[in-house]
């Protein structure tokens, strides 16, 4: 994998879509790749690397055992994993409950996090619908977690409905005085820059198709 290559094409890209590919920050999605798509993420100077299930992240940073990466959750979890984590976590990017907040804040007070939104109707999907999001940031900041922005996952759909969804995060994030909006992925990031966001999780074209895994709980 050309990693180096295929960053500067990311960056080509936030660039046509009229972002600053020095403020849009790339997330290297490490998920179903193994050690060396992290060690060349680092080469490439990506020191932000996410990751989805808490045994991968756990196994990684054990072989790594260097301290050099900001470890991302992006993940859907369960509390009961949260503390084999919480010593690791940078930022919590998928908190979309109460309680998952109240887990991350008694195994790592002042933790930072974002806000998962759910912008689709399938209450089946992770994130918090966007009405209750205020009530969420509320609730966690009172927990002394760090609320930095919002995290959303783009629908599927035509351009013109991912779009609108993405403004929905970032007018939120305007309206709740939070800079960090995280959306955009491989095949949306143009989407997304467009429409404000800070921060493009970044697997597939990074690093090409993941291997399949097998379905192991968060």
């Amino acid at each position: 994998m050309d990693v180096v290559a295929n960053l500067e094409w990311v960056r080509d890209r936030i660039a046509g879509a009229g972002g600053d590919p020095d403020r849009v920050k790339v997330l290297a999605v490490t998920k179903g790749h193994g050690l060396d798509a992290v060690r060349a993420a680092l080469a490439a100077g990506l020191v932000d690397i996410g990751e989805d299930r808490a045994h991968e992240l756990l196994a990684k940073a054990d072989e790594l055992d260097d301290g050099s990466v900001r470890w991302h959750f992006v993940g859907q979890l369960q509390r009961n994993k949260v503390r084999q984590i919480a010593h690791l976590v940078h930022l919590w990017q998928s908190v979309d409950r109460l309680r998952l907040g109240e887990e991350i804040s008694k195994r790592s007070p002042g933790a930072s996090v974002l806000v998962e939104m759910n912008l689709t109707d399938d209450p089946n999907r992770g994130g918090a619908a966007p009405g209750l999001v205020p009530g969420l940031v509320d609730g966690l900041r009172d927990l002394a977690l760090q609320v930095e922005g919002l995290m959303a996952v783009g629908p599927m759909g035509p351009d013109d409905a991912v779009r609108a969804a993405f403004r929905t995060v970032r007018a939120l994030a305007d309206e709740l005085q939070l800079p960090e909006r995280s959306m955009g992925m491989s095949d949306d990031l143009e989407l997304a820059v467009a429409e404000g966001s800070t921060m493009v999780r970044v697997g597939t074209a990074l690093f090409g198709p993941r291997f399949p895994s097998p379905t192991v709980e968060n």
